[in-house]
């Protein structure tokens, strides 16, 4: 089975989860200067998971561009992916709340980050799946040779979501703020494609 189905659904529900994202955002209460920075923090959690799913839109994109064959197994990987991306719009509005209500919103971040660890952990299986459905001789085998951006992008994303409840006290946020830092790192190091897929698939493109 070719990967067109499966990547024309799964832009589809991207598409959704950005649209609930957008709903997230709230305008500033006010053209005050205090109610401008008071919507920065929704801001700054927007913008950060935008990015995050367009990057996953992106490098998905592109690793089903030089996919030959799709199984069960990628299939069932890649309702996993999105399911982890469709919790994102939950875990903004959770820590959203925390901002607006004025409580703790270390375990809001932490869960922020439990969504992020799962879907970089789901990415790394539709990765290794499309490698057991195209052989070891593809073309994806070939792109996908010696990646560090993965094991890199799971460990931050742990020590963010520990960081958000070891470090995070009620009189002192640290531990949230070095979780968005993490979290940001990751986005920045996955912000431009995947040189692997891109170069593999412009050779494929150039070959035909």
């Amino acid at each position: 089975m070719g990967a067109g189905r499966l990547e024309a659904f799964s832009d589809a529900v991207m598409a959704v989860i950005m649209t609930l994202l957008a709903f997230e955002l709230a305008a500033p209460d006010g053209p005050t200067r205090e109610a401008i920075y008071a919507s920065l923090s929704s801001l700054f959690l927007y913008v950060l998971c935008f990015v995050f799913i367009a990057i996953y839109w992106n490098n998905h994109h592109q690793l089903l561009r030089v996919t030959d064959r799709i199984s069960g197994a990628v299939m069932w990987a890649n309702m996993t992916l999105l399911f982890s991306l469709s919790l994102i719009p939950v875990a903004t509005e959770w820590v959203g709340n925390a901002y607006q209500e004025d409580f703790d919103p270390g375990p809001a971040v932490a869960f922020l980050g439990i969504v992020f660890l799962a879907a970089a952990i789901s990415f790394t299986w539709l990765a290794r799946a499309l490698l057991r459905a195209n052989g070891p001789d593809s073309q994806l085998a070939r792109a996908l040779q010696h990646s560090l951006k993965e094991p890199v992008s799971i460990g931050l994303y742990t020590l963010g979501v520990v960081t958000a409840i070891a470090l995070n006290t009620s009189s002192s946020h640290v531990g949230v703020y070095v979780s968005y830092a993490c979290y940001a790192t990751v986005s920045i190091i996955w912000l431009i494609p995947d040189r692997r897929l891109t170069r593999h698939d412009e050779h494929g493109e150039h070959a035909r």
